[in-house]
């Protein structure tokens, strides 16, 4: 059954490939003789030509010849034509278009050339033949040039078919086209080119010896075995390099140019498509048996089970009772535990948010002596200048007092500028993030540590690039964070030389990089693994609580973004400061939180 199946799927498979051939081989023919019928009519009509007539009545005149030669050169051209020329009666070449060229046919004589004996004798001269000159294959037209009723001698166009085999060359079936004599002169595939498809035999190979046809080209034979298979498919089977290749040949034959045109069809695919069919057909079968089998099977399993169903249902009913008991104890159990732990989360993060509070007032307890100066100094000038402004007033010099008015406001603002920066300090921040100014929140912080800067004579050095750099953060919190690395920076910078500290800014990507770096000694191996766990520190008794680097630690979490402390190589210890940066959402960091 297999067989059969695959030879009627073969011949369906074949029969597509013979189509598709035949589609080919009316296209190959066509163009073949349409390149055939541009030329065929000239030869006739060029050898009435007042030059070819006139060289042939005086085949000794160079004058004659040299507007021969020029003539025939441009209407070459002109045509597309590959070559023509003018021969007397015995076959000497007067006049070529390629009288110029390395190969000129010009003093060449093509006596032997079938296409000369039919055009001298009054016929149509047809041949192709690969040229004895210029070693180039073409097709040549003959026609007698009859001058007073006297055949005097021929014209020859010779046209050139490359441009043909060319455009077969993409065409992924082999196209051949044989002599009358069954040698390959035209095809796609270059390595079959002069060779015959079968031995010729003693006439076929004395007529090429006799025309040569193809000069001093040795002419070779394709190993091919013929056969026919079932449904009248001609085969071919050649073997090429060592390697054997089944065709499906499709032919046509071309009577006015004695021409055979073949399509050779490689039946490899076809045949794999056919075992694919069967294949396909058997696993078919296959399945069907295969669903009988299964359907069989379950229709025993479902008698078990129906068998088995009522004997386990009420064991079942008991089992869901009891387990749901069960999962009422433990979602209850599940429940009190969430509820807990939500708890505790809620208490984790109310006493996070008293670590911070009490940090900031700690901080502000230890501004307080330096902030009593900040406000008692502008307090005491403004009590000068008030004094000073009555007297100015008591003596009538206005512009004095309204100077010292205008000292006396100067003072105010500058006490309500830290004023305003302690309460936005020490005030509990909202927990929503949004684009916070870098550069307002650090001269917020600037502002708030000035008397610590200048009681340390250090300096801090800020580079904010861009300058509207913002990062998602809330204003108070990143302002207590650098509030804490800076007082730590000073601290650690206390008995250092150097007390510059570099604060800068910039963006990386879709981040903001803000680095703290100092001069003091830096940060010891043994340390740097703990530097950020709470109650942990290295300062003397009542010089802190160790939270403020935990605290900043958790405040940068929670924006999302990392800190980092490293010891760069030349010296001290910088804080890397790593956050999402983002868009100005606020105009101010005041209104930030």
């Amino acid at each position: 059954m297999a067989w059969s199946i695959y030879a009627r799927a073969l011949q369906m498979t074949f029969g597509d490939l013979r189509e598709r051939g035949e589609n080919t081989l009316r296209l190959a023919e066509a163009s073949l003789r349409g390149q055939l019928a541009r030329f065929e009519r000239l030869p006739g009509l060029l050898a009435e030509e007042r030059a070819v007539r006139s060289l042939l009545l005086a085949p000794g005149d160079q004058a004659l010849v040299g507007l021969a030669n020029l003539y025939l050169r441009e209407t070459a051209r002109r045509l597309g034509a590959s070559d023509i020329y003018v021969m007397s009666r015995d076959g000497l070449t007067l006049a070529a278009s390629n009288f110029d060229q390395p190969h000129s046919f010009v003093g060449g004589n093509f006596a032997f050339r079938p296409y000369f004996r039919d055009a001298i004798n009054g016929g149509e001269g047809r041949f192709f033949a690969l040229g004895t000159t210029s070693n180039k294959r073409g097709y040549y037209f003959g026609a007698p040039v009859d001058v007073g009723g006297i055949v005097r001698g021929v014209l020859v166009i010779k046209i050139d078919l490359d441009e043909i085999e060319m455009a077969w060359a993409s065409n992924d079936l082999r196209i051949v086209v044989m002599d009358p004599e069954g040698i390959v002169f035209l095809s796609n595939r270059p390595d079959w080119l002069f060779r015959a498809l079968a031995p010729l035999g003693p006439d076929e190979a004395r007529r090429t010896r006799e025309t040569r046809r193809y000069a001093n080209a040795e002419v070779g034979v394709v190993q091919a075995v013929w056969s026919e298979a079932q449904g009248g498919f001609s085969l071919l089977q050649a073997t090429a390099d060592g390697t054997e290749t089944e065709y499906l040949l499709t032919q046509a034959e071309m009577a006015d140019a004695g021409w055979t045109v073949i399509v050779l069809s490689p039946t490899a695919g076809a045949r794999q498509q056919a075992l694919l069919v069967v294949a396909a057909l058997l696993l078919g079968l296959g399945a069907v048996g295969f669903a009988g089998l299964i359907v069989w099977l379950r229709r025993r399993q479902l008698a078990e089970r129906i068998a088995l169903q009522a004997a386990t249902q009420a064991q079942l009913e008991r089992r869901v009772v009891e387990r749901t008991a069960e999962l009422a104890a433990v979602n209850s159990a599940l429940r009190q535990e969430v509820e807990e732990r939500i708890a505790t989360e809620a208490r984790l993060r109310d006493t996070q948010a008293e670590l911070v509070q009490a940090g900031k007032l700690a901080a502000l307890g230890q501004m307080s002596a330096a902030l009593s100066h900040e406000f008692n100094q502008p307090l005491a000038a403004a009590r000068n200048y008030a004094e000073n402004a009555g007297v100015y007033l008591e003596r009538g010099q206005v512009a004095e007092a309204e100077r010292n008015i205008g000292h006396i406001i100067g003072m105010i603002e500058r006490m309500g500028r830290i004023s305003r920066h302690l309460r936005n300090f020490a005030r509990k921040p909202h927990q929503k993030l949004r684009g916070v100014s870098v550069a307002a929140v650090v001269q917020e912080a600037q502002d708030l540590l000035g008397w610590r800067l200048a009681q340390a004579g250090a300096e801090l050095i800020v580079e904010i690039e861009p300058v509207d750099l913002c990062v998602t953060a809330g204003a108070v919190r990143l302002q207590q964070v650098l509030v804490n690395l800076l007082t730590n920076a000073l601290d650690a910078t206390e008995d250092a030389a150097d007390r510059r500290l570099h604060l800068s800014a910039r963006r990386q990507g879709d981040m903001a990089l803000l680095c703290l770096r100092d001069h003091g000694p830096g940060v010891p191996d043994q340390v740097l693994a703990r530097i950020f766990d709470p109650f942990f520190s290295t300062k003397g008794v009542g010089k802190g609580l160790g939270l403020g680097l935990s605290i900043s630690y958790n405040i940068v979490r929670d924006f999302g973004g990392t800190l980092e402390v490293r010891n760069p190589p030349e010296g001290g210890a910088e804080f890397v400061l790593r956050l999402r940066a983002a868009e100005a959402d606020t105009p101010s960091a005041e209104a930030a939180e």
